[in-house]
């Protein structure tokens, strides 16, 4: 080893030459982000969908007004949005350092930064026009082949939203609350009425007398909060029990107007659980049971085709079970088929256990597609097909006996058994590469909104691999 200056021990590799560094090397000629990013990159297919294959025009529409700053160019602001959604940055705020520091997103903005207040209200701002968005990369992957309508699997999942339950009250608490705080309240405007006339005593009647005292303005603003949760938490109440009142009515063979008066009588009588719970961060989240315990959710609907694992239709519900969404995804489905220039209908549609219900049975018989329910535990007096059922079921037969049996077929045992196959892993390249598990827009519209941009993008993927696999043309 040989000696180095200041002394000590050369290192072993000290009399290696290597490649010339400076960080303070300046360019002759000022260099290109496109020489920097590679060929196949997912940013290069993002640009190439937003500037050749979308109709822009609704996102255009919405800038009515000539006056004001020039606003960032729509067709770039779309460009980093989706390719930050489908990249895993949600926060506007590190899609703006990203801006800064990540060559993909400046070669997409064209070297601009955007700052994350900008980045965060477009996003809000065209929540409206992502179905029309949607549906046109729908129709993409279509003619792409990649949209089959062989086999197609509904199912929920749920989603975290943007609240803490540490931001929450229950009913039995929000009562109590009120009353105590309106007694602040009218004690605070007491006290302001007697300052007030002191004050007039001692200056006159020229002061406003309306400035309102920040403490004042605080229990107001609680209060009114308190008051609206109380609200939202009796009308939930009345919502349920109308719903079930209505469901059973229904079973039992009622006309329509006996059922909806039995469900306005039931609605009119119920009262909230003492532990029902609204958050006052995002009041219209709603407590679910999540893979990592109860917590402030929606729920998150999803149909999927089964031989390329495109989302068909995407939805958001604040009910946490799925049992009442079955007829409007059906529904949301088919609009969004109808959107997208597809008239052929599924041939054949997977859905749990979570959705079987007597009015979900009746629906599906009415529909286009077969429909493949599974009917969970077998009931007291009901009979289930033990083995390989074959011909049709018994004429006496209920209709969750009637398919228990068609479930028992050889076909329909083999066409249920992709169910998990197609739709799950869906949600799990969703909320692993694209961070959708943990919603970062509050409010139904904006989960809503949000969820249909995840959606959107997940296709996106799908298109862009089966180009780069040679199975969608170029």
């Amino acid at each position: 080893m040989g000696s180095v200056p200041g002394g000590g021990a050369a290192p072993v590799g000290a009399g290696k030459t290597f490649r010339a560094y400076d960080q303070h090397q300046s360019f002759l000629l000022p260099p290109s982000l496109d020489e920097w990013l590679g060929e196949d990159d997912e940013a290069r297919f993002v640009s190439e969908i937003v500037d050749d294959v979308l109709d822009l025009s609704a996102v255009y529409a919405s800038y009515g007004s000539a006056s004001g700053a020039p606003p960032y160019d729509p067709r770039m602001m779309l460009k980093v949005l989706l390719f930050a959604y489908s990249t895993g940055v949600t926060s506007s705020r590190e899609v703006e350092r990203r801006c800064r520091r990540d060559v993909a997103f400046r070669w997409l903005s064209g070297n601009q930064t955007p700052d994350y207040r900008s980045l965060a209200r477009f996003r809000r701002r065209h929540l409206e026009v992502l179905p029309g968005l949607f549906a046109q990369v729908l129709g993409v992957c279509a003619q792409a082949g990649l949209v089959s309508l062989g086999r197609v699997a509904l199912d929920g999942t749920k989603l975290h939203a943007a609240a803490s339950k540490h931001k929450a009250m229950s009913y039995d608490r929000i009562v109590p609350k009120i009353s105590e705080l309106q007694a602040e309240v009218d004690a605070l405007l007491a006290e302001a009425e007697q300052v007030d006339r002191a004050e007039d005593a001692e200056h006159g009647p020229d002061r406003r007398g309306d400035e309102i005292p920040q403490e004042l303005a605080r229990r107001r603003g609680r209060l009114a909060k308190l008051r609206a949760a109380k609200e939202q938490i009796e009308a939930d109440a009345a919502e349920r029990a109308a719903a079930a009142e209505r469901e059973k009515a229904r079973s039992k063979g009622n006309s329509h107007q006996d059922t909806e008066q039995a469900a306005a009588q039931a609605g009119a009588k119920a009262q909230p659980k003492p532990e029902a719970q609204r958050n006052f961060t995002d009041p219209q989240a709603r407590i679910m049971k999540t893979n990592h315990g109860f917590d402030y959710a929606f729920n998150a609907q999803a149909s999927v085709d089964e031989d390329h694992q495109v989302v068909l239709a995407a939805q958001v519900t604040q009910q946490a079970t799925d049992v009442q969404q079955f007829e409007a995804m059906m529904t949301q489905t088919a609009g969004s088929l109808a959107a997208a220039g597809i008239e052929q209908a599924p041939s054949v549609v997977l859905v749990d256990a979570g959705y079987c219900s007597e009015s979900n049975l009746a629906a599906a018989e009415g529909m286009p597609s077969t429909v493949l329910i599974a009917t969970g535990r077998q009931r007291h007096n009901e009979t289930f097909p033990t083995g390989v059922a074959d011909g049709p079921p018994p004429q006496e037969a209920s209709r969750r006996e009637q398919m228990a049996h068609l479930l028992r077929t050889r076909e329909g045992h083999a066409d249920y058994a992709r169910r998990k196959a197609i739709v799950e892993p869906v949600f799990g390249q969703m909320k692993t590469r694209q961070n959708a598990g943990r919603l970062r827009l509050r409010g139904l519209v904006g989960a809503q909104g949000e969820w249909l941009l995840h959606a959107l993008v997940h296709n996106l993927r799908k298109l862009r691999n089966a180009k780069m696999a040679g199975i969608a043309p170029a």
